[in-house]
């Protein structure tokens, strides 16, 4: 799975990597430790041997004399693993010396084959002593006196004594690394969070401007920051001199025709009536073509500016105001929920097609209209934004309604349902238009009311911003 956060992608990987690498050098310092413990061992037994090479001579009678004072009491301890033995070689019969530790028993010895002697004639093996003990055997031969006899040399202690030194060092390093390694963590975590900070004001600033509450990104940002915010800086203002060049070529467009589609209407009515009426609505037609498609050019124009908001709340209350006083014998109810709702739109293109939808159920209802405008977290049909806030209005009255093919029949340019009825049948038209320019969409269905239900889904914009 993806994560798109930058900071918990950083966090992941230096803590992947700080985990890796603490348990790396732990186990390279353990064994580490571990091969100087062993040497450490080692040359504590051949201090111990030559000790005893040094107290044992051989006597008067030929037999072997001498008492090593190792200073450790476990070579007088029995079953400790540590001790000592002289025996004699070859033709030299004596009886051999032992540690008081070893008593009777004895240490077993492996062939020469098994552990050789090294360049200064000594060897070292691990064996297992008749109590269990897992000991190392430090051994030599040496020639006491001139007449040739020698004896065999072993000292041996326990190797627990290494592997607790290990093991205490291992508990102290892992617990040592483990406190470094967190702490690390949290510095690394505070470093990251501390230096992506300008990326939230940036974010925050970006915000701002969606919710129109701002026109440029404004704040200190770092060098690596800054280019980036200077060019969305610049992008807006180039944005912006596109939609008022383009609002500006629409009203230039709109009063060029507005005065001969005028012309046209006034002559009209002079006209012989079967003329006049004829001449009327291809006059009216046309203007309502005309004023279509300026407003598809003027909202293509401006449709990805980030500038464009307008709430909800205010619009819907001034359009519903006007209905109450032009309908006076019927019911208007609203309600906006949460009240902070922002459309992603031009406040007259708002008005446009709720005011339309608003005719249409005013037209139609017999009592009451009602229009509900709410947020909405429903998926996005394909080929529309993936946008993460959208508006839905709901206009529905409690007329007689349409049936599924009428509202099929009743979203084409110019039909009209009902010909005893005001209009041109260009309202839903104009709507669908407009919502579909704003990469939103008009459903229509059977209210609950009995009546037409409209249902916008426009593309919104929340107003708590960081």
């Amino acid at each position: 799975m993806r994560i798109k956060s930058l900071t918990a992608r950083v966090l992941l990987l230096t803590t992947i990597w700080s985990s890796v690498a603490l348990v790396v050098i732990g186990l390279l310092i353990s064994t580490l430790y571990r091969k100087s413990a062993e040497r450490g061992f080692q040359d504590l037994l051949r201090a111990q041997l030559y000790n005893v090479i040094n107290s044992v001579a051989i006597g008067d009678q030929g037999a072997l004399n001498g008492s090593p004072q190792l200073g450790d009491l476990r070579f007088a301890q029995p079953k400790t693993g540590w001790y000592w033995v002289v025996e004699p070689l070859g033709t030299y019969t004596a009886p051999p010396l032992v540690s008081p530790s070893l008593g009777s028993a004895t240490i077993p010895v492996p062939s020469v084959l098994e552990a050789p002697f090294d360049k200064n004639y000594e060897r070292y093996y691990q064996v297992t002593d008749a109590s269990g003990n897992r000991i190392q055997v430090a051994e030599t031969e040496v020639v006491l006196d001139t007449d040739g006899r020698a004896a065999r040399f072993r000292v041996s202690g326990n190797v627990d004594v290494v592997e607790d030194d290990v093991r205490n060092f291992s508990h102290s390093l892992y617990l040592a690394l483990a406190g470094f390694g967190v702490g690390s963590l949290i510095v690394n975590a505070l470093a990251i969070l501390y230096g992506l900070k300008p990326l939230d004001k940036a974010r925050a600033a970006l915000e701002r401007i969606r919710a129109g509450e701002s026109e440029q990104l404004k704040g200190e940002f770092p060098r690596e920051i800054l280019p980036l915010a200077n060019e969305v800086n610049a992008l807006i203002d180039s944005n912006r001199r596109i939609v008022e060049r383009a609002r500006m070529q629409v009203g230039n467009l709109a009063h060029s025709l507005k005065t001969p589609i005028a012309v046209l209407l006034n002559e009209a009515r002079v006209l012989e009536r079967s003329h006049g009426e004829l001449v009327r609505g291809q006059a009216e037609a046309m203007q309502g073509q005309v004023q279509s498609y300026l407003n598809r050019a003027r909202i293509a124009a401006q449709r990805e500016s980030v500038l464009a908001r307008t709430d909800a709340e205010p619009a819907l209350e001034r359009l519903v105001r006007v209905m109450r006083r032009l309908n006076v014998d019927k019911e208007f109810e609203l309600q906006v929920a949460p009240p902070h709702i922002a459309v992603a739109m031009e406040q007259q293109d708002l008005e446009e097609i709720v005011g339309n939808l608003l005719e249409n159920a005013a037209r139609f209802a017999t009592h009451k209209v009602r229009v509900v405008a709410a947020e909405t977290h429903e998926e996005p049909k394909a080929g529309e934004s993936a946008r993460r806030h959208w508006v839905e209005i709901i206009v529905e009255d409690d007329g007689r309604g349409l049936e599924p093919d009428q509202i099929r029949e009743a979203l084409k340019r110019g039909r009209r349902l009902d010909e005893s009825k005001p209009g041109t049948g260009l309202g839903l038209s104009i709507v669908t238009e407009i919502a579909n320019e704003y990469q939103g969409r008009l459903e229509l269905s059977r209210s609950d009311q009995g009546g037409l239900k409209a249902r916008l889904i426009l593309p919104g914009i929340t107003k708590d911003v960081a």
